[in-house]
């Protein structure tokens, strides 16, 4: 069986258990925080970043790179379109989402998220890429209603991830939801896919895992 490792607040690694149980694939769940020192951990993702997975044949990192091999180790459930070209623009829409977004506001998340601060200057910068990443989006984005078209794919699994943490963290930073104002209706598309069974199981163990940290975080 697949163990999956990570936690449950990752975005990432919400990306890949939101496609695991997409695909009706079982798995089982291991613990394992970012930035770990232990070698077994890190002869399995040498950065120490989630998430990763264990197979029968060995390890492999990077979510996308691991939503890949699923759909190509389990294709009885397909979240990629059978031809090639629709199938390229599926990964197109993932590697934007990842690269082109999510990192680009990820840079926020220290004063968004967890009580940081954000020198003004790395504000601006952020601030004008993601204005100009979010427009490019938008011509390849579709919505109709999933982010590729008329069909879940695992585009949805990284947008669904991964833009209400670039809104919230534009919104709380620089004081403007940058997917809003550029069009993006986000919250409705954000409803679409958190309606599906499978995306309610991946939010309530989100939401039980960040109550999980902040208990242990608080002074005893």
């Amino acid at each position: 069986m697949l163990t999956l490792c990570g936690f449950s607040v990752s975005n990432y690694y919400n990306k890949v258990k939101l496609a695991l149980l997409e695909k009706n694939i079982p798995f089982q769940e291991e613990l394992v925080m970012t930035g770990s020192r232990d070698e077994t951990v890190l002869g399995a993702t040498p950065l120490a970043k989630v998430p990763f997975i264990r197979t029968e044949q060995g390890s492999l990192c990077e979510s996308q790179v691991i939503n890949d091999y699923l759909e190509a180790a389990y294709p009885a459930v397909p979240l990629l379109p059978a031809d090639p070209f629709a199938a390229a623009k599926v990964r197109e829409l993932c590697t934007f989402i990842d690269l082109h977004l999510e990192l680009v506001a990820r840079e926020l998340y220290p004063q968004a998220f967890f009580g940081g601060t954000v020198g003004e200057a790395t504000q601006e910068r952020v601030r004008k890429q993601l204005v100009k990443n979010i427009a490019a989006f938008k011509r390849l984005a579709n919505f109709a209603p999933y982010v590729a078209g008329e069909t879940f794919t695992l585009a949805d699994c990284a947008a669904w991830v991964s833009l209400p943490l670039v809104a919230m963290a534009s919104k709380k930073v620089l004081g403007e939801d940058l997917l809003a104002a550029a069009g993006v209706d986000w919250k409705a598309y954000a409803a679409l896919i958190g309606a599906r069974p499978h995306a309610q199981k991946v939010d309530a163990d989100r939401k039980a895992d960040g109550a999980r940290m902040a208990a242990a975080a608080k002074p005893a």
